[in-house]
């Protein structure tokens, strides 16, 4: 069944798109981590880890929708032979998984990508002509990102941003930016230089899709834990501690975690 989170007009619908092991173990992720924060994080998540001790990753990507349209924040593993195929379980089953929320590709308005790591942009162009998959989205990235994609992954610069350029289907932030249909993009820069996360607003009550902002449980736990595959560590703190302290009732979006929701 769909996991889904209802926040005022505004529902979040939670797409997995795959799960399997991630490419490091999680004490080379976090080799910082003190063995009570192991157990705190267990505690949190206790199915990201299995009987050998392996981390357990879900690969989530989320869709918002609202009477003024939907939002698909990252595209996923993607299909065989997309960026992710050497470490994910693809192919990855995002359209499955959007028919039976309901949504069609072409109904998306927009596709927010949180940064240009493999995992969240599977689905973002497929096929041999690598055509956008979502034909009527704009797809929004920081212009940080974008100018630092020679350091993130300079193969992407021709499997994804040039043929959304071409398509003319790219469309870069400075910055944080409110969304036609009521969500507010937030720069949230550490993990990689344009990291963007996803706020949804209804009263004192906030959703935030975190896009990697947050990876484990244990980043939940202790927000000031270091994890080796960011790029500017002191930032990405920076950034975790800065949404995790706003006074509002949060809800968390996460795209790794096992559940797909989490207050805090």
């Amino acid at each position: 069944m769909t996991a889904t989170l209802d926040l005022g007009s505004h529902q979040i619908i939670a797409l997995t798109d795959g799960v399997g092991p991630f490419l490091s173990s999680r004490a080379e992720a976090f080799p910082d981590a003190t063995p009570e924060q192991w157990a705190d994080a267990d505690a949190l998540d206790p199915d990201a880890v299995d009987a050998n001790g392996e981390w357990v990753l879900q690969f989530r990507a989320f869709a918002i929708r609202s009477d003024r349209g939907v939002t698909l924040v990252d595209t996923g593993i993607g299909p065989a032979g997309a960026p992710a195929a050497s470490w994910t379980p693809v192919p990855g089953r995002l359209p499955e998984e959007l028919a039976a929320a309901g949504i069609d590709p072409a109904e998306v308005d927009r596709v927010v990508l949180t940064h240009l790591h493999s995992d969240h942009i599977g689905w973002a162009v497929v096929g041999d002509d690598k055509h956008p998959y979502f034909p009527n989205a704009e797809y929004l990235l920081q212009r940080k990102e974008f100018e630092a994609i020679e350091a993130i992954n300079p193969k992407l610069e021709g499997q994804i941003i040039a043929p959304l350029l071409g398509a003319e289907r790219l469309r870069l932030l400075d910055g944080d930016t409110r969304l036609p249909t009521g969500e507010r993009v937030v720069a949230t820069p550490g993990h990689t230089p344009g990291h963007q996360s996803v706020l949804v607003e209804s009263g004192r009550d906030l959703a935030v899709v975190t896009g990697d902002l947050l990876v484990h449980a244990i980043q939940l736990a202790h927000p000031a834990l270091e994890y080796a595959h960011e790029m500017d560590r002191p930032a990405a703190k920076r950034s975790r501690e800065a949404i995790l302290a706003t006074d509002a009732a949060i809800h968390l979006a996460t795209p790794h975690l096992t559940r797909p929701f989490v207050r805090v």
